[in-house]
C-alpha cells in the first residue's frame, strides 16, 4: 500500500494526493497522545503521505512543535504546510485578537513558525483566515517578500471567497486554496471558489472531507466522543442536527456496504475524484491505514453520480463553526 503524488498548482508543488492533516494532534479532538501521534506521522511517511498540514492557533503553537519533532528526520521527504493569521496570536500563544493580515505581524508570524518547526523553509504558508481590515493584496505582498527570501517556498489561502483568491494571486502567485470540502460541505462547488482555482492554475486541499467524522460511519452518539472534543457542542453535531446529519451520512454507508469498502474510504474516494487533495485528519495509526488505501480506490460514473446527489447541498443542517468561526469565513 502506497500512495501517487501529483502537482498542487502551477507553481512546482508536487505532494501526494492525500495529506495528513494534524489539528487533532494536539488541539479540539480529546486527550493527545504525542507518542502514538509520532508513530501515525512516521507510517503516513512509510506509505508514502508527503503532505503534513498544520497551524500557529493548534495548541496554539503545540502542533507545529509536535509536527516539527515527527518529521526532522524525513525532513526533505515532506512538504510542510502550516498557517498564520486564523486568530491573533502573542509570544506566548495567547488569543490577542481575530484574523490578522498585517505585514509586520505575517513577518512576526513566519519566524515564530520556522522556529517551532525546526526548519528553514516552509514549503506551504497558508493565510489562514482573511483579515476584513488589511487588503489581501497588501497581505500577499509581504508573503511574496518571504518567498523571495526563501523562507517560504509556496504561498496558499484557507476560506476565501473566489474575488479575494483572485486578488491574493494578482498580488503573489498562490500554490493552494484551502477550504473544508467533502460529500456534508459543498459550497465551493456553487460559489465560484472550485472554478476560480482551475482557471487560474490554483490546487485545491479539501480539509475535514470525512465531515469531521460522521462519514467514516464510526460515529453513533456524542457520548463515544471525549468530553474535551469540541464536536460535542458544535452546531452540527448539537440537538437534532445530530439525528439528521447522521441519517443522512448513513445513505453513504448503505452505499459502502454494497462496495465492500468503509464508509469513510467511499467518501475520501469521491473528495479525490473530483482532482483535489485531501488531508484528513488522524492520530491513530489504524485510521491512517485506513484512509490511505482510500486513495487507490477508482469509484465508476455511477457511483460518482449517486454520490453526488445522496446527500442535498441543503440537507446537512447545523453551520460548520459556531458564529464567531462562521464569520471568519468568506463564502
Amino acid at each position: 500500500m502506497s500512495i501517487s503524488t501529483h502537482k498542487i498548482g502551477s507553481q512546482g508543488l508536487t505532494a501526494s494526493v492525500q495529506g495528513l492533516g494534524t489539528m487533532g494532534m494536539t488541539a479540539m479532538y480529546g486527550t493527545r497522545d504525542d507518542a502514538g501521534s509520532v508513530e501515525t506521522v512516521h507510517r503516513a511517511i512509510e506509505l508514502g503521505v508527503t503532505m503534513f498540514d498544520t497551524a500557529d492557533m493548534y495548541g496554539p503553537f503545540t502542533g507545529e512543535e509536535l509536527l516539527g519533532r515527527a518529521v526532522a528526520p524525513y525532513r526533505d521527504r515532506v512538504v510542510l504546510a502550516t498557517k498564520f493569521g486564523g486568530l491573533t496570536l502573542d509570544d506566548s500563544g495567547k488569543v490577542v485578537g481575530g484574523p490578522n493580515g498585517r505585514p509586520d505581524y505575517v513577518r512576526r508570524a513566519v519566524e515564530g513558525s520556522l522556529r517551532r518547526l525546526g526548519t528553514d523553509r516552509i514549503d506551504l504558508y497558508y493565510q489562514h483566515r482573511v483579515d476584513p481590515d488589511v487588503p489581501v493584496a497588501e497581505t500577499f505582498g509581504a508573503l511574496g517578500e518571504l518567498v523571495a527570501e526563501g523562507k517560504v517556498r509556496h504561498l496558499g489561502i484557507s476560506e476565501a471567497s473566489a474575488g479575494t483568491i483572485r486578488a491574493a494571486h494578482a498580488a503573489a502567485p498562490l500554490s493552494a486554496v484551502q477550504t473544508e470540502y467533502s460529500l456534508f460541505t459543498r459550497t465551493v462547488e456553487a460559489n465560484g471558489v472550485l472554478d476560480t482555482v482551475r482557471e487560474l492554475g490554483i490546487g485545491f486541499v479539501a480539509y475535514a472531507p470525512l465531515g469531521r467524522g460522521f462519514l467514516t460511519g464510526r460515529l453513533r452518539s456524542l457520548d463515544e466522543l471525549p468530553e474535551n472534543d469540541w464536536r460535542r457542542t458544535a452546531p452540527r453535531f448539537s440537538g437534532e442536527n445530530f439525528a439528521h446529519n447522521l441519517a443522512l451520512a448513513d445513505r453513504v454507508r448503505v452505499i459502502a456496504e454494497k462496495l465492500g469498502i468503509t464508509p469513510g474510504q467511499l467518501a475520501l474516494a469521491w473528495v479525490l475524484a473530483q482532482g483535489v487533495t485531501a488531508i484528513p485528519g488522524t492520530k491513530r495509526r489504524g485510521y491512517l491505514e485506513e484512509n490511505v488505501a482510500a486513495a487507490a480506490l477508482t469509484l465508476d460514473a455511477d457511483t460518482l453520480n449517486t454520490l453526488g446527489e445522496v446527500i442535498g447541498a441543503d440537507e446537512v443542517t447545523g453551520a460548520r463553526y459556531y458564529s464567531d468561526g462562521m464569520r471568519a469565513i468568506q463564502e
